[in-house]
């Protein structure tokens, strides 16, 4: 690779990573849906009272392996193990930018249409075959597809909304990507940064909170006693 490239990229992100830390607060509060979550930073903590508790850290997509990961966490505990499910507590980590990021699992399907999520990761909706406009991680359909696995079978419920409302599993968005995500949007011509931040953040899928850092929520968590699992 060129160095001059190189040198490039890195003051592009560098930039992107100095303006998340600046707009971090004001930008969480541009949506009123956006504010009634983060009034308390640390609200979610007080969910995970649980007696199994797991944070899954994953900045990837991996084509929803970090879901089925958690899926899988939640269920052999009660298959296994006996445990009710109000005695586990799952918790995922939606951040990053760029092609692999996970931080487009977090906002509902027009956002994945306007911005064309499915073209920025290279996804293809298993239904149609063309670049997904539909948020691919946050309800599967029938003829969906998981990773390694195939068609989805005993996997069906391993998507963020299944999750949510059969494991009561929660879902954090870190605010400083979401910000550099607008800025990598203004990169590609979709209009200014904030905009689209505060755009974005307005189109979050239901429960999901967002947080100003999410190396402060898993530093939180893990001192809250929660376990850290890597995906």
């Amino acid at each position: 690779m060129n160095p001059t490239d190189t040198n490039a990229r890195r003051k592009f992100l560098g930039k992107m990573l100095g303006a998340a830390t600046a707009a971090s607060l004001p930008l969480a509060k541009m949506s009123s849906a956006a504010a009634a979550e983060t009034n308390d930073h640390d609200s979610w903590l007080a969910e995970m009272n649980g007696k199994h508790r797991c944070i899954f850290d994953f900045p990837a997509h991996k084509k929803g392996a970090g879901l089925v990961h958690m899926y899988n966490y939640v269920v052999t505990y009660q298959a296994a193990y006996g445990a009710d499910v109000s005695d586990i507590n799952s918790i995922g980590t939606l951040y990053s930018m760029g092609p692999a990021s996970s931080i487009t699992m977090a906002f509902k399907d027009n956002m994945w249409s306007k911005y064309r999520f499915g073209e920025y990761h290279s996804l293809d909706d298993p239904q149609t075959g063309k670049p997904a406009v539909r948020n691919l991680f946050y309800k599967t359909l029938d003829g969906d597809e998981i990773p390694r696995v195939g068609t989805l079978g005993p996997f069906a419920d391993a998507s963020v909304s299944a999750m949510q409302e059969k494991m009561g599993s929660k879902f954090l968005l870190c605010n400083n990507a979401a910000v550099a995500l607008g800025m990598d949007l203004e990169r590609l011509g979709f209009g200014p940064a904030a905009d689209t931040t505060a755009e974005l953040l307005a189109n979050l899928q239901p429960g999901i909170q967002v947080v100003p850092a999410m190396v402060i929520a898993i530093e939180k968590a893990q001192a809250a006693g929660i376990a850290y699992n890597k995906q």
